[in-house]
């Protein structure tokens, strides 16, 4: 209302050429004058307000003018702060571009504005920017350039702070632009008379590694980290212990610039009781690499070790378990390794005090330790019982470690322990305290009767998933003392009906199948399982079809519509091929040799080994070394599952001490990359030349050969089991077409060769599965319709499938190369193997090899990229036209010893093929 009354006033005066206002209005000017709105819309056009008039601008004015607002912006504002004269104000404003940045916000726009307030000696002002400047280098590079001089400035500060926070800023800002002026400060902080700054650096060296490693090796930054190891303060030894260890981690063959000898270890360990926990840490983890000279060397280690068993930090203990685990396994002495066995239990235990989380990691560790040293807890089962408040992850590894400790003298604890879990509230834990008793019964023998004995005992309880567990645990006992512990059968028979889990159906239908000459009703038992056969697991249907054939094989007279109708309803009636490959093996067996039938399926059956889940010795001794870490956790390697952690050069087949990368300089990162383009575009995958072999061999499986009908023909003249087996499968087609008589075929028909074929050598692994992730390389070379052929053979031996392989060679004597894009019948499933045959041609690139036939290669599928080598023989790289008349043998021979006196060793691909081709 105050605006449109003055409005009102300002108007009329323009209109009337008045020089004066009325005082009416005038009054309402001066008063209203006073609000902030009215006077910053008037203060543009009015020169003066007075009680009784008002002198106007001159000039024609639109009504707009007085109400257009200039709000400043937030960045505006800021922008402004930042550039004022005073500190303080300036501080604020970097710190209000701190707050923003860290909520998210685009305060890109201030970076030419912040920069300028890094030339300040105030110390706060300096980290704030700097934190600023981290953040927004990298999308500023150009500019942060323009903070350089600043930064070698700073580097050179009297005051010990800045320069170490100079250096680890330029250290943090990961533009490449930035680090070729970061390395002259670096050297000079590396080599600073304060710790402080040193300690700085050596961690600086870590992230410059990473930025540029090659810069690294070259200004001799290596060599200078190695020298910190040797400084007097505990502190910067530690961080230059980090560093190493953190480029080691991505560069091994950084190792051979860092020379740790027993000197630089007696710094280290001085410098371990002086150090923080995270250092002691860095340290141990860096003596846990170091391989002592003598077992003198490592007796004084151990000792000097020990004491940092009792530090308070959960992680500084673990890892001088970890060191000690390694150092025991070179110490002969056995008094020695008894008395540290003795002080690394009290720690261990220690850490089953703290909080839960803390807890599980330490439980994960020490079931490691178990399983390496059983002998280091054998006393301290205690420990390691379950209380009511444990969480379920903590009492299962508790379980777990409980089961690897039981012994002859506890287990009478042990079983007291399981017993009383079994009657928990919580399923999953009291399925695993009933399988716990069913390991003590197979771990310690003389205790199985006890096992027994409790189980039984469980099993009267009539708790559905308790007996269960208790039948599957059963079978196993069955299978460790045969023909021990069969009188408790007739328990298991009566509680049939509650059985409804596929394991234990499946277990009580083996237990029914093993021993159905002792079990009157088997067949019946047998039968009801049968009702429902397409209903039940597969796993179920598979120990079905198996113990149905043991009872025919036991009691043909009673069981053959029984074993009929079950091999019908397997092999006819099913869609699942192990089942039905598993009905069809039993069919032939039985319609052809009951005899081989009892054999194979009533053989004797090895015993079950105590520990089923022990952890592989080899991949144990490496997860020792790897105690305190997620490895330890997981009880994975960490190239499972961190990638990269090892690097491709590692898996190499038949690779010498220094790379071949770094030996041969003609071997270049191009050559060993894929051209995905070519990948991308190439042809689907053909069935041809080694499926064809594949297919004949599948092939055989399925005639009935001639000869296979012989025994069934003179069953009748053996025993009364054939009598029967000829009236059951005597009329059935077992289906296929016959296979032609053994005498027609030749290795020239299986083939379809025209012509006789050079000599193949066996397939050899060139590329073994350990080194390729699961994955199985086998190959051989043979020379086939005028051209030379690789025949691989893919076996994959990891739980998942395979595919996307391609294959690439690198620069070799011959200039050998694929002459077609590597077809595979992908997936390539677990466990099996797939053949395939590479085409090879003579137009590659050329380098002299050593030896003259190595052959480099990289493999590429859809986990990874491995690379190997491996000998091509010399007769399949000899053409077929290779006749040559006298008088130009001598002739070709001279041309042969011009070559080899030239310069160039090889000739391109052209010039070889038009001298060589005769050939």
């Amino acid at each position: 209302w105050y605006q449109r009354r003055v409005r009102e006033a300002v108007v009329s005066t323009q209109s009337t050429g008045s020089s004066g206002i009325n005082a009416e209005y005038g009054d309402l000017i001066v008063v209203t004058c006073r609000c902030a709105c009215v006077s910053a819309a008037l203060s543009p056009h009015l020169t003066m307000v007075s009680l009784g008039s008002i002198t106007t601008m001159r000039g024609k004015m639109s009504d707009s003018k007085y109400f257009n607002t200039q709000k400043k912006g937030e960045i505006y504002e800021l922008k402004a702060e930042l550039n004022s004269d005073k500190k303080e104000k300036k501080k604020e404003a970097v710190k209000k571009v701190i707050a923003s940045m860290t909520v998210g916000k685009d305060v890109s726009a201030l970076f030419t504005d912040v920069t300028m307030c890094m030339q300040t000696d105030n110390l706060e002002l300096k980290k704030l920017v700097y934190l600023y400047l981290i953040n927004y280098a990298k999308t500023q590079p150009d500019l942060a350039i323009l903070a350089v001089n600043t930064f070698v400035k700073d580097c050179e500060d009297p005051n010990p702070l800045i320069r170490a926070l100079a250096v680890r800023t330029m250290g943090c800002i990961r533009v490449e632009k930035i680090t070729e002026y970061l390395c002259e400060p670096l050297r000079k902080c590396l080599k600073d008379e304060d710790p402080y700054v040193r300690k700085t650096a050596a961690v600086c060296v870590a992230k410059l590694h990473d930025i540029s490693a090659a810069r690294v090796e070259d200004q001799g930054f290596l060599e200078t980290l190695g020298e910190l190891l040797c400084d007097s303060n505990p502190m910067v030894v530690a961080n230059a212990v980090a560093a190493i260890s953190e480029i080691l981690d991505t560069n091994p063959n950084a190792a051979k610039q860092v020379n740790i000898d027993t000197p630089t270890v007696n710094k280290l360990l001085t410098a371990l009781n002086e150090c923080t926990e995270w250092g002691q840490i860095f340290i141990l983890d860096s003596l846990n690499n170091y391989s002592p000279r003598d077992e003198k060397e490592c007796i004084s280690i151990c000792e000097r070790i020990t004491p940092r068993l009792a530090h308070a930090n959960a992680a500084v203990v673990l890892s001088a378990v970890k060191v000690l685990m390694k150092l025991m396994d070179q110490i002969t002495n056995t008094e020695f390794v008894q008395m540290l066995q003795k002080k690394l239990a009290p720690p261990l235990v220690t850490l089953l005090s703290a909080e839960a989380e803390i807890q599980y990691v330490a439980l994960r560790n020490i079931n490691l330790v178990v399983q390496k040293r059983p002998d280091i807890l054998k006393h301290e089962i205690k420990a390691f019982f379950v209380k009511y408040n444990d969480p379920i992850y903590v009492k299962l590894e508790k379980l777990d470690i409980m089961i690897r400790l039981a012994a002859q003298t506890n287990i009478a604890q042990v079983l007291a322990e399981l017993k009383e879990y079994a009657t928990e509230v919580d399923v999953d834990f009291v399925r695993k305290a009933v399988r716990a008793i069913g390991r003590c019964a197979i771990k310690v023998e003389p205790s199985a009767e006890k096992c027994v004995t409790t189980l039984l005992e469980l099993i009267q309880t009539k708790v559905n998933y308790v007996v269960q567990e208790a039948i599957v645990v059963i079978k196993d006992i069955f299978r460790k003392y045969p023909n021990k512990y069969e009188t408790i059968i007739s328990t298991l028979c009566e509680n049939l009906d509650s059985l409804d889990e596929p394991e234990a159906r499946a277990a009580m239908i083996w237990i029914v199948g093993e021993y159905a000459e002792r079990i009157d009703n088997a067949d019946e038992i047998l039968q009801s399982f049968l009702d429902g056969f397409h209903d039940e697991n597969t796993q179920v249907q598979l120990q079905l079809l198996t113990a149905i054939v043991k009872l025919f094989l036991k009691k043909p007279q009673e069981t053959q519509e029984l074993v009929q109708k079950v091999l019908s309803l397997a092999t006819q009636d099913s869609d699942n091929p192990d089942l039905r490959d598993r009905g069809y093996i039993y069919w032939r067996l039985l319609s052809t040799d009951p005899a081989a039938a009892k054999e194979v399926v009533l053989a004797e059956k090895p015993l079950i080994s105590e520990e089923t889940d022990l952890i592989e010795p080899t991949l144990l001794d490496e997860l020792i070394c790897h105690i305190s870490s997620l490895a330890s956790v997981y009880h994975k390697p960490p190239s499972a599952f961190v990638e990269g952690r090892v690097p491709v050069r590692k898996i190499q087949v038949n690779r010498n001490a220094d790379d071949a990368a770094e030996t041969d300089p003609h071997i270049e990162e191009d050559d060993r990359t894929y051209n995905e383009t070519e990948e991308a575009e190439a042809p689907p995958e053909e069935v041809g030349g080694g499926d064809l072999l594949i297919g004949d061999l599948l092939s055989l499986d399925y005639p009935a050969p001639t000869p296979v009908q012989q025994p069934v023909n003179n069953a009748n003249q053996q025993q009364p089991v054939a009598d029967l087996l000829g009236d059951i499968f005597g009329g059935m087609d077992l289906g296929g077409p016959a296979a032609p008589a053994p005498a027609t075929s030749s290795p020239m028909d299986l083939f379809s060769l025209s012509a006789p074929t050079t000599y193949v050598a066996p397939a050899q692994v060139i590329l073994p599965a350990a080194r390729a992730k699961g994955l199985e390389v086998s190959a051989s070379f043979a020379r086939r319709n005028k051209g030379i052929f690789m025949d691989l053979t893919f076996t994959n031996k990891t739980m998942m499938g395979m595919s996307g392989f391609a294959v690439q060679f690198n620069k070799n004597s011959f200039g050998l190369t694929p002459g077609a894009p590597l077809s595979v019948n992908c997936p390539v499933l677990p466990g099996i193997s797939a053949p395939t045959s590479l085409s090879i041609v003579t137009t590659g690139p050329v380098m002299k090899m050593e030896p003259l036939l190595k052959v480099q290669m990289a493999m590429k599928n859809d986990i990874d990229v491995f690379y190997f080598e491996c000998l091509v023989p010399a007769h399949v790289l000899f053409v077929e036209e290779g006749s040559m008349e006298r008088n130009l043998f001598p002739q070709m021979w001279r041309k042969y010893r011009t070559i080899r006196r030239s310069s160039s060793p090889f000739l391109s691909p052209t010039n070889r093929k038009n001298k060589w081709s005769k050939y």
